[in-house]
């Protein structure tokens, strides 16, 4: 019997979208089914019983998972299975998670795990904002205490600048705009995009745009969870920790005071252990039975340290709301010291260090062909990149010891958002046909290392003589608020305004426009109004990180001798088959015996990569040779290879030849051949006649100086 099911529809951007419980995965405490067009996913939420001993954090897991089957393809690979997530799917399992963590009650610590899972995929109708609308809408009929819903749009502009909500690959391409937007009902949570220099006006209108279709969404899911009588947990913090509050703000209160007016990080973080070690000195003292060590010893929290880490931020946050003065003494405004240079790594095709603060992070650029370019194995319309940004976080950048592993979630998401600012620097395969790779390794971290790292690949590129449009820069703003007053917005924030301060907006771009941007909450929404003097800090604090970016390098520089020569010559379509050979045979008898990288386009466009011209003479020469197709008119230079009474042979290529009767040697009658020409002698010839059968007849005579001239130059 088939059960019975509820269900919803809604319209975004002018499609029906569709939202459905009941009927698979009943063993969930939240499952929904939303399809759009013939993409649907099955998002699945659960929750745990009861909290998670000895944490203290909310241990909230999201997996996005993409199923090849969704566009009727099997898995590459030797085990043709899905295996670990791509980037992509990493990226969009963070688009879920940014706009729900911050709507969880502090001190919750029940166990949730989301799982959206893609099982059709009509490649227009883009998943991600599905997969974050499912997710709110399975979390809000689980009944945990979520304070929520959310929703999500996708924003564009088509061609007459009007504003698409959700569009398709294709409109999202060919606009300058491809924002993500995520918030409650009444304010903003999460930005993510990827512009290509756009104003901050177009930025906002975009958010405002897409907050109609939000409000939409969070009313649909509201009437949806009261069809389907979900009750809502109410959550009460069951641990009282004031006594723990009491004891700091009575022991360490003056001494964190005192260690956030010092301006001086170490000298604040020494002043903070040692307030630390007195606060566990105290409460080490009381009794073993008392409350404090018993609600400690039955949940394995460290609630002392908790409830220290609050006190400091009440001092940070008091110190930048009433005395206008942050942790290191800079005003709201300021942007911490910048040094820059380049070419620090001799071997490398280019370099840059970026500096500010104690913050740094080394680019370092790698051109390539275009047969090393990323092979994408996913369901998206994109198969290939030819540019790539990988971020590198080692533990040593903030003095810890930790094994170097692969890249987490983390690492995932700022080396994209990093390649995503530069993208649309970039000169089209066109006009600069090499394959880029830039690594950013995070040398020391304090805040913003994925907008140095954005500072560094540009810099790092231009060194390496990337003909890029422009210099792009990059800013992390923060944000300080209090209930009744005017939130204080931070330029360039350090590590522990992130951490204490209730926003993280990364803005992207040159002079002149955005190119990317990401915004994170911890606190429950940002209004327009802030958001809108946020972007306008940001492009001011831009501005000064360019100019003291072009104190180390303005423009492209000379390639370096290192990096390997692209050469381009073009065969005709019907020949690519010659050329490759039976079996790929040809196509690498030309690459060992010229040692370049060879990629041929369909539309019969060759790429020759070298690291030396003479290799790439080689080559050519072979694939000339190949090609070649004679024709009446047709100069060209050959070596004599044959000599009988009557002509002589010449070479024209492709184990093609022509003759040169005796009469069209010389302006004047001769007798014999030789010493007019002579074996082994190379010759510059015209194609006067090729006969029915083929055979190439050839003029030395005919030639024109003027054809010489220009045939040699």
């Amino acid at each position: 019997m088939i059960p019975e099911t509820k269900q919803m529809s809604l319209e975004i951007g002018g499609k029906t979208v569709t939202i459905e419980t009941g009927k698979y995965a009943q063993s969930t405490n939240g499952s929904v089914t939303v399809r759009c067009g013939d993409t649907m996913l099955f998002v699945h939420a659960v929750v745990s019983k009861e909290p998670r001993v000895g944490i203290d954090f909310f241990p909230l897991l999201i997996d996005y998972e993409e199923r090849m089957s969704a566009i009727g393809r099997i898995p590459g690979g030797y085990n043709r299975s899905e295996g670990k997530a791509s980037d992509k799917a990493i990226l969009v399992s963070r688009l879920i998670d940014r706009p729900i963590r911050p709507l969880f009650p502090k001190g919750y610590r029940n166990d949730i795990q989301i799982v959206a899972q893609l099982f059709s995929y009509d490649q227009e109708n883009q998943p991600d904002t599905l997969a974050m609308l499912g997710a709110s809408c399975a979390l809000m009929l689980t009944g945990a205490p979520f304070e929520g819903p959310i929703g999500a749009v996708r924003v564009s502009k088509d061609e007459n600048g009007n504003f698409i909500a959700n569009p398709t690959h294709q409109q999202a391409k060919n606009s300058d705009l491809d924002i993500v937007v995520a918030g409650t009902h009444d304010s903003v949570i999460m930005v993510e995009a990827g512009c290509n220099f756009v104003t901050e006006d177009d930025i906002m209108a975009a958010v405002e745009f897409a907050q109609c279709e939000i409000r939409k969404q969070c009313d649909a899911q509201v009437e949806f969870a009261k069809q389907c009588e979900v009750v809502k947990e109410e959550f009460i913090n069951p641990y009282d920790t004031s006594e723990i509050k009491q004891i700091i703000d009575e022991t360490a209160h003056d001494m964190i005071f005192d260690a956030y007016h010092n301006f001086d990080r170490e000298y604040r973080q020494n002043k903070l252990e040692e307030a630390k070690n007195l606060v566990k000195e105290k409460i080490d003292a009381l009794p073993e039975d008392h409350a404090i060590k018993a609600i400690m010893e039955e949940t394995g929290i460290d609630f002392v340290a908790e409830e220290f880490k609050a006190a400091e931020k009440k001092i940070m946050r008091a110190m930048i709301l009433d005395e206008n003065v942050r942790a290191d003494g800079r005003k709201p405004t300021d942007v911490r010291p910048i040094w820059c240079e380049v070419g620090v790594i001799p071997r490398a095709h280019g370099s840059a260090v970026f500096t500010r603060g104690q913050t740094q992070v080394l680019s370092v650029a790698t051109l390539a062909g275009p047969a090393m370019k990323q092979e994408l194995d996913g369901v998206d319309p994109q198969t290939e990149k030819t540019y790539m940004h990988k971020y590198i976080f080692p533990g040593f950048s903030v003095g810890e010891v930790k094994p170097l592993r692969g890249p987490g979630r983390r690492e995932v998401g700022h080396g994209n958002l990093a390649e995503r600012a530069n993208v649309p620097a970039l000169p089209s395969q066109e006009e600069f046909g090499y394959t880029i790779r830039v690594t950013s390794d995070v040398l020391e971290s304090n805040g913003s290392t994925s907008m140095a790292s954005t500072c560094g690949s540009s810099m790092a590129l231009m060194n390496a003589g990337v003909p890029v449009k422009c210099m792009i820069g990059g800013v992390a703003m923060g944000m300080i608020t209090e209930e009744g007053r005017e939130p204080v917005v931070l330029t360039d924030i350090q590590g522990i305004e992130d951490f204490l301060g209730d926003m993280d907006f990364k803005v992207t771009g040159n002079d002149t426009g955005i190119t990317a941007l990401q915004m994170d909450m911890k606190a429950k929404g940002i209004a327009n109004d802030t958001l809108r003097r946020a972007l306008q800090q940001a492009k001011e604090g831009r501005l000064h990180i360019l100019g003291e970016m072009r104190k180390a390098i303005t423009e492209p520089g000379p390639m370096s001798p290192f990096a390997p020569s692209i050469s381009t010559m073009t065969i005709p379509a019907e020949d690519i088959g010659i050329v490759i050979g039976p079996g790929g045979k040809q196509i690498r008898a030309i690459i060992d015996a010229s040692g370049a990288e060879i990629d041929i386009q369909d539309n019969g466009i060759v790429t020759i990569t070298s690291n030396d011209q003479e290799g790439a003479e080689i080559a050519k020469k072979m694939i000339r040779d190949l090609t070649f197709k004679p024709e009446v008119g047709m100069i060209l230079k050959g070596k004599v290879v044959r000599i009988i009474p009557i002509g002589a042979f010449v070479e024209l290529g492709g184990g093609k030849d022509g003759m040169v009767h005796i009469s069209q040697i010389c302006q004047e009658r001769i007798e014999t051949i030789e010493p007019h020409v002579n074996i082994g002698d190379e010759v510059i010839v015209k194609i006067i006649k090729i006969d029915d059968k083929g055979r190439v007849n050839l003029t030395i005579k005919g030639v024109s100086e003027e054809e010489k001239a220009q045939f040699n130059s």
